[in-house]
């Protein structure tokens, strides 16, 4: 079983940065993509970005030139670089790895005040 944990969200001001960090422990199953989902408050969860085995990443766009996201296999662990956060980047954010199942994270807050 697969078990995520996240870390490195709070609140900062406008234009700050931030990285968070998705460590993964439990089974030694091979991890394919890993990714970074948000919510904000009263809206449905949506995709952030991801990065494949390969290195190949993807991203929202609302999110592209300020995010980057990026990964350690050896660590188990995915990166959610955040450059010049916005208001609207506010909300829970998960990071979500696929081996044979989808495995989510319990999600860390990230606030950006105006």
């Amino acid at each position: 079983q697969v078990q995520l944990v996240e870390s490195g969200g709070g609140l900062v001001q406008s234009g700050w940065s931030l990285r968070l960090f998705c460590a993964a422990s439990g089974s030694g199953e091979s991890i394919n993509a890993m990714g970074w989902y948000r919510q904000a408050p009263g809206k449905q969860r949506e995709f952030v970005a991801e990065i494949s085995s390969g290195g190949v990443t993807n991203y929202a766009d609302s999110v592209k030139g300020r995010f980057t996201i990026s990964r350690d296999n050896d660590k188990k662990t995915a990166y959610l670089q955040m450059n010049r956060l916005k208001p609207e980047d506010t909300g829970i954010y998960y990071c979500q790895f696929i081996t044979q199942l989808h495995h989510w994270g319990q999600g860390t807050q990230v606030t950006v005040s105006a």
